[in-house]
């Protein structure tokens, strides 16, 4: 399952990233408050349907630039986990559940095939950040009427016991570019029907703090495929 064309951000890139988040965040954050600030201001004694749609469209974009601010600083030094022993499988179900709106609007079929027990040590929160991210990039991927498959299993590698998480999908797939890069943040290669943003790069980072692996495998043919090898151990 390994890929030997995978290839993460090492540490000083990460670090790299953090400094240029932690300055980037003060100086891009002051405007976008000043913006949100004057536009709310703004909304209170603007009358004109048209021009209050307007003013809203504005705060919702200067919201979603701090949004992405915040990623790239969670991305870049995130918070420590704080792991117990949690259901894969379980963990599936739940967010599947809560994405049930994102479903009927992608028009996809999701199919799952879920072991009765998986246990993984991991922090349930971000567990759960990893499932939906990879769950929702897969709905971004397919067409009305595509199909998204999700299975877990245990598994046993190198002399120790993972939960192994599969998400597949038969949307857009990867070039080889786009599959050595599918975890940076904001590569701007990415085709549109993946998305740009946080998403896979937020998975790749919590995974491998936890001790763990995800890998990508994409073609027309085959789909799209992602593996999360998950420690169900400390």
């Amino acid at each position: 399952m390994t890929d030997p064309d995978a290839v993460p951000l090492d540490q000083a890139k990460i670090e790299a990233l953090a400094e240029f988040a932690a300055g980037a965040g003060h100086e891009i954050n002051n405007p976008v408050a000043t913006i949100v600030g004057r536009v709310q201001l703004l909304l209170r004694s603007e009358t004109d349907p048209e021009r209050r749609q307007a003013l809203k469209v504005i705060a919702g974009q200067a919201y979603r630039i701090r949004d992405m601010i915040g990623d790239l600083m969670l991305f870049a030094r995130p918070p420590q986990p704080e792991p117990i022993v949690c259901c894969l499988s379980d963990t599936v179900r739940q967010s599947v559940q809560k994405l049930q709106d994102e479903v009927h609007q992608s028009g996809a079929m999701v199919e799952t095939d879920l072991h009765p027990s998986v246990p993984v040590w991991a922090d349930p929160v971000q567990l759960a950040v990893v499932v939906t991210n990879l769950v929702r990039n897969a709905l971004g991927a397919v067409e009305p009427e595509g199909l998204v498959r999700i299975a877990t299993q245990p598994v046993d590698q190198a002399g120790r016991t993972f939960g192994l998480l599969t998400v597949w999908d038969n949307g857009v797939a990867m070039d080889d570019e786009e599959r050595q890069h599918a975890f940076d943040p904001f590569f701007s290669g990415r085709q549109a029907g993946r998305g740009l943003g946080f998403g896979l790069p937020k998975c790749w980072r919590i995974v491998t703090n936890h001790g763990g692996r995800i890998e990508v495998h994409s073609s027309p043919k085959t789909g799209t495929t992602f593996h999360v090898s998950w420690p169900a151990s400390r």
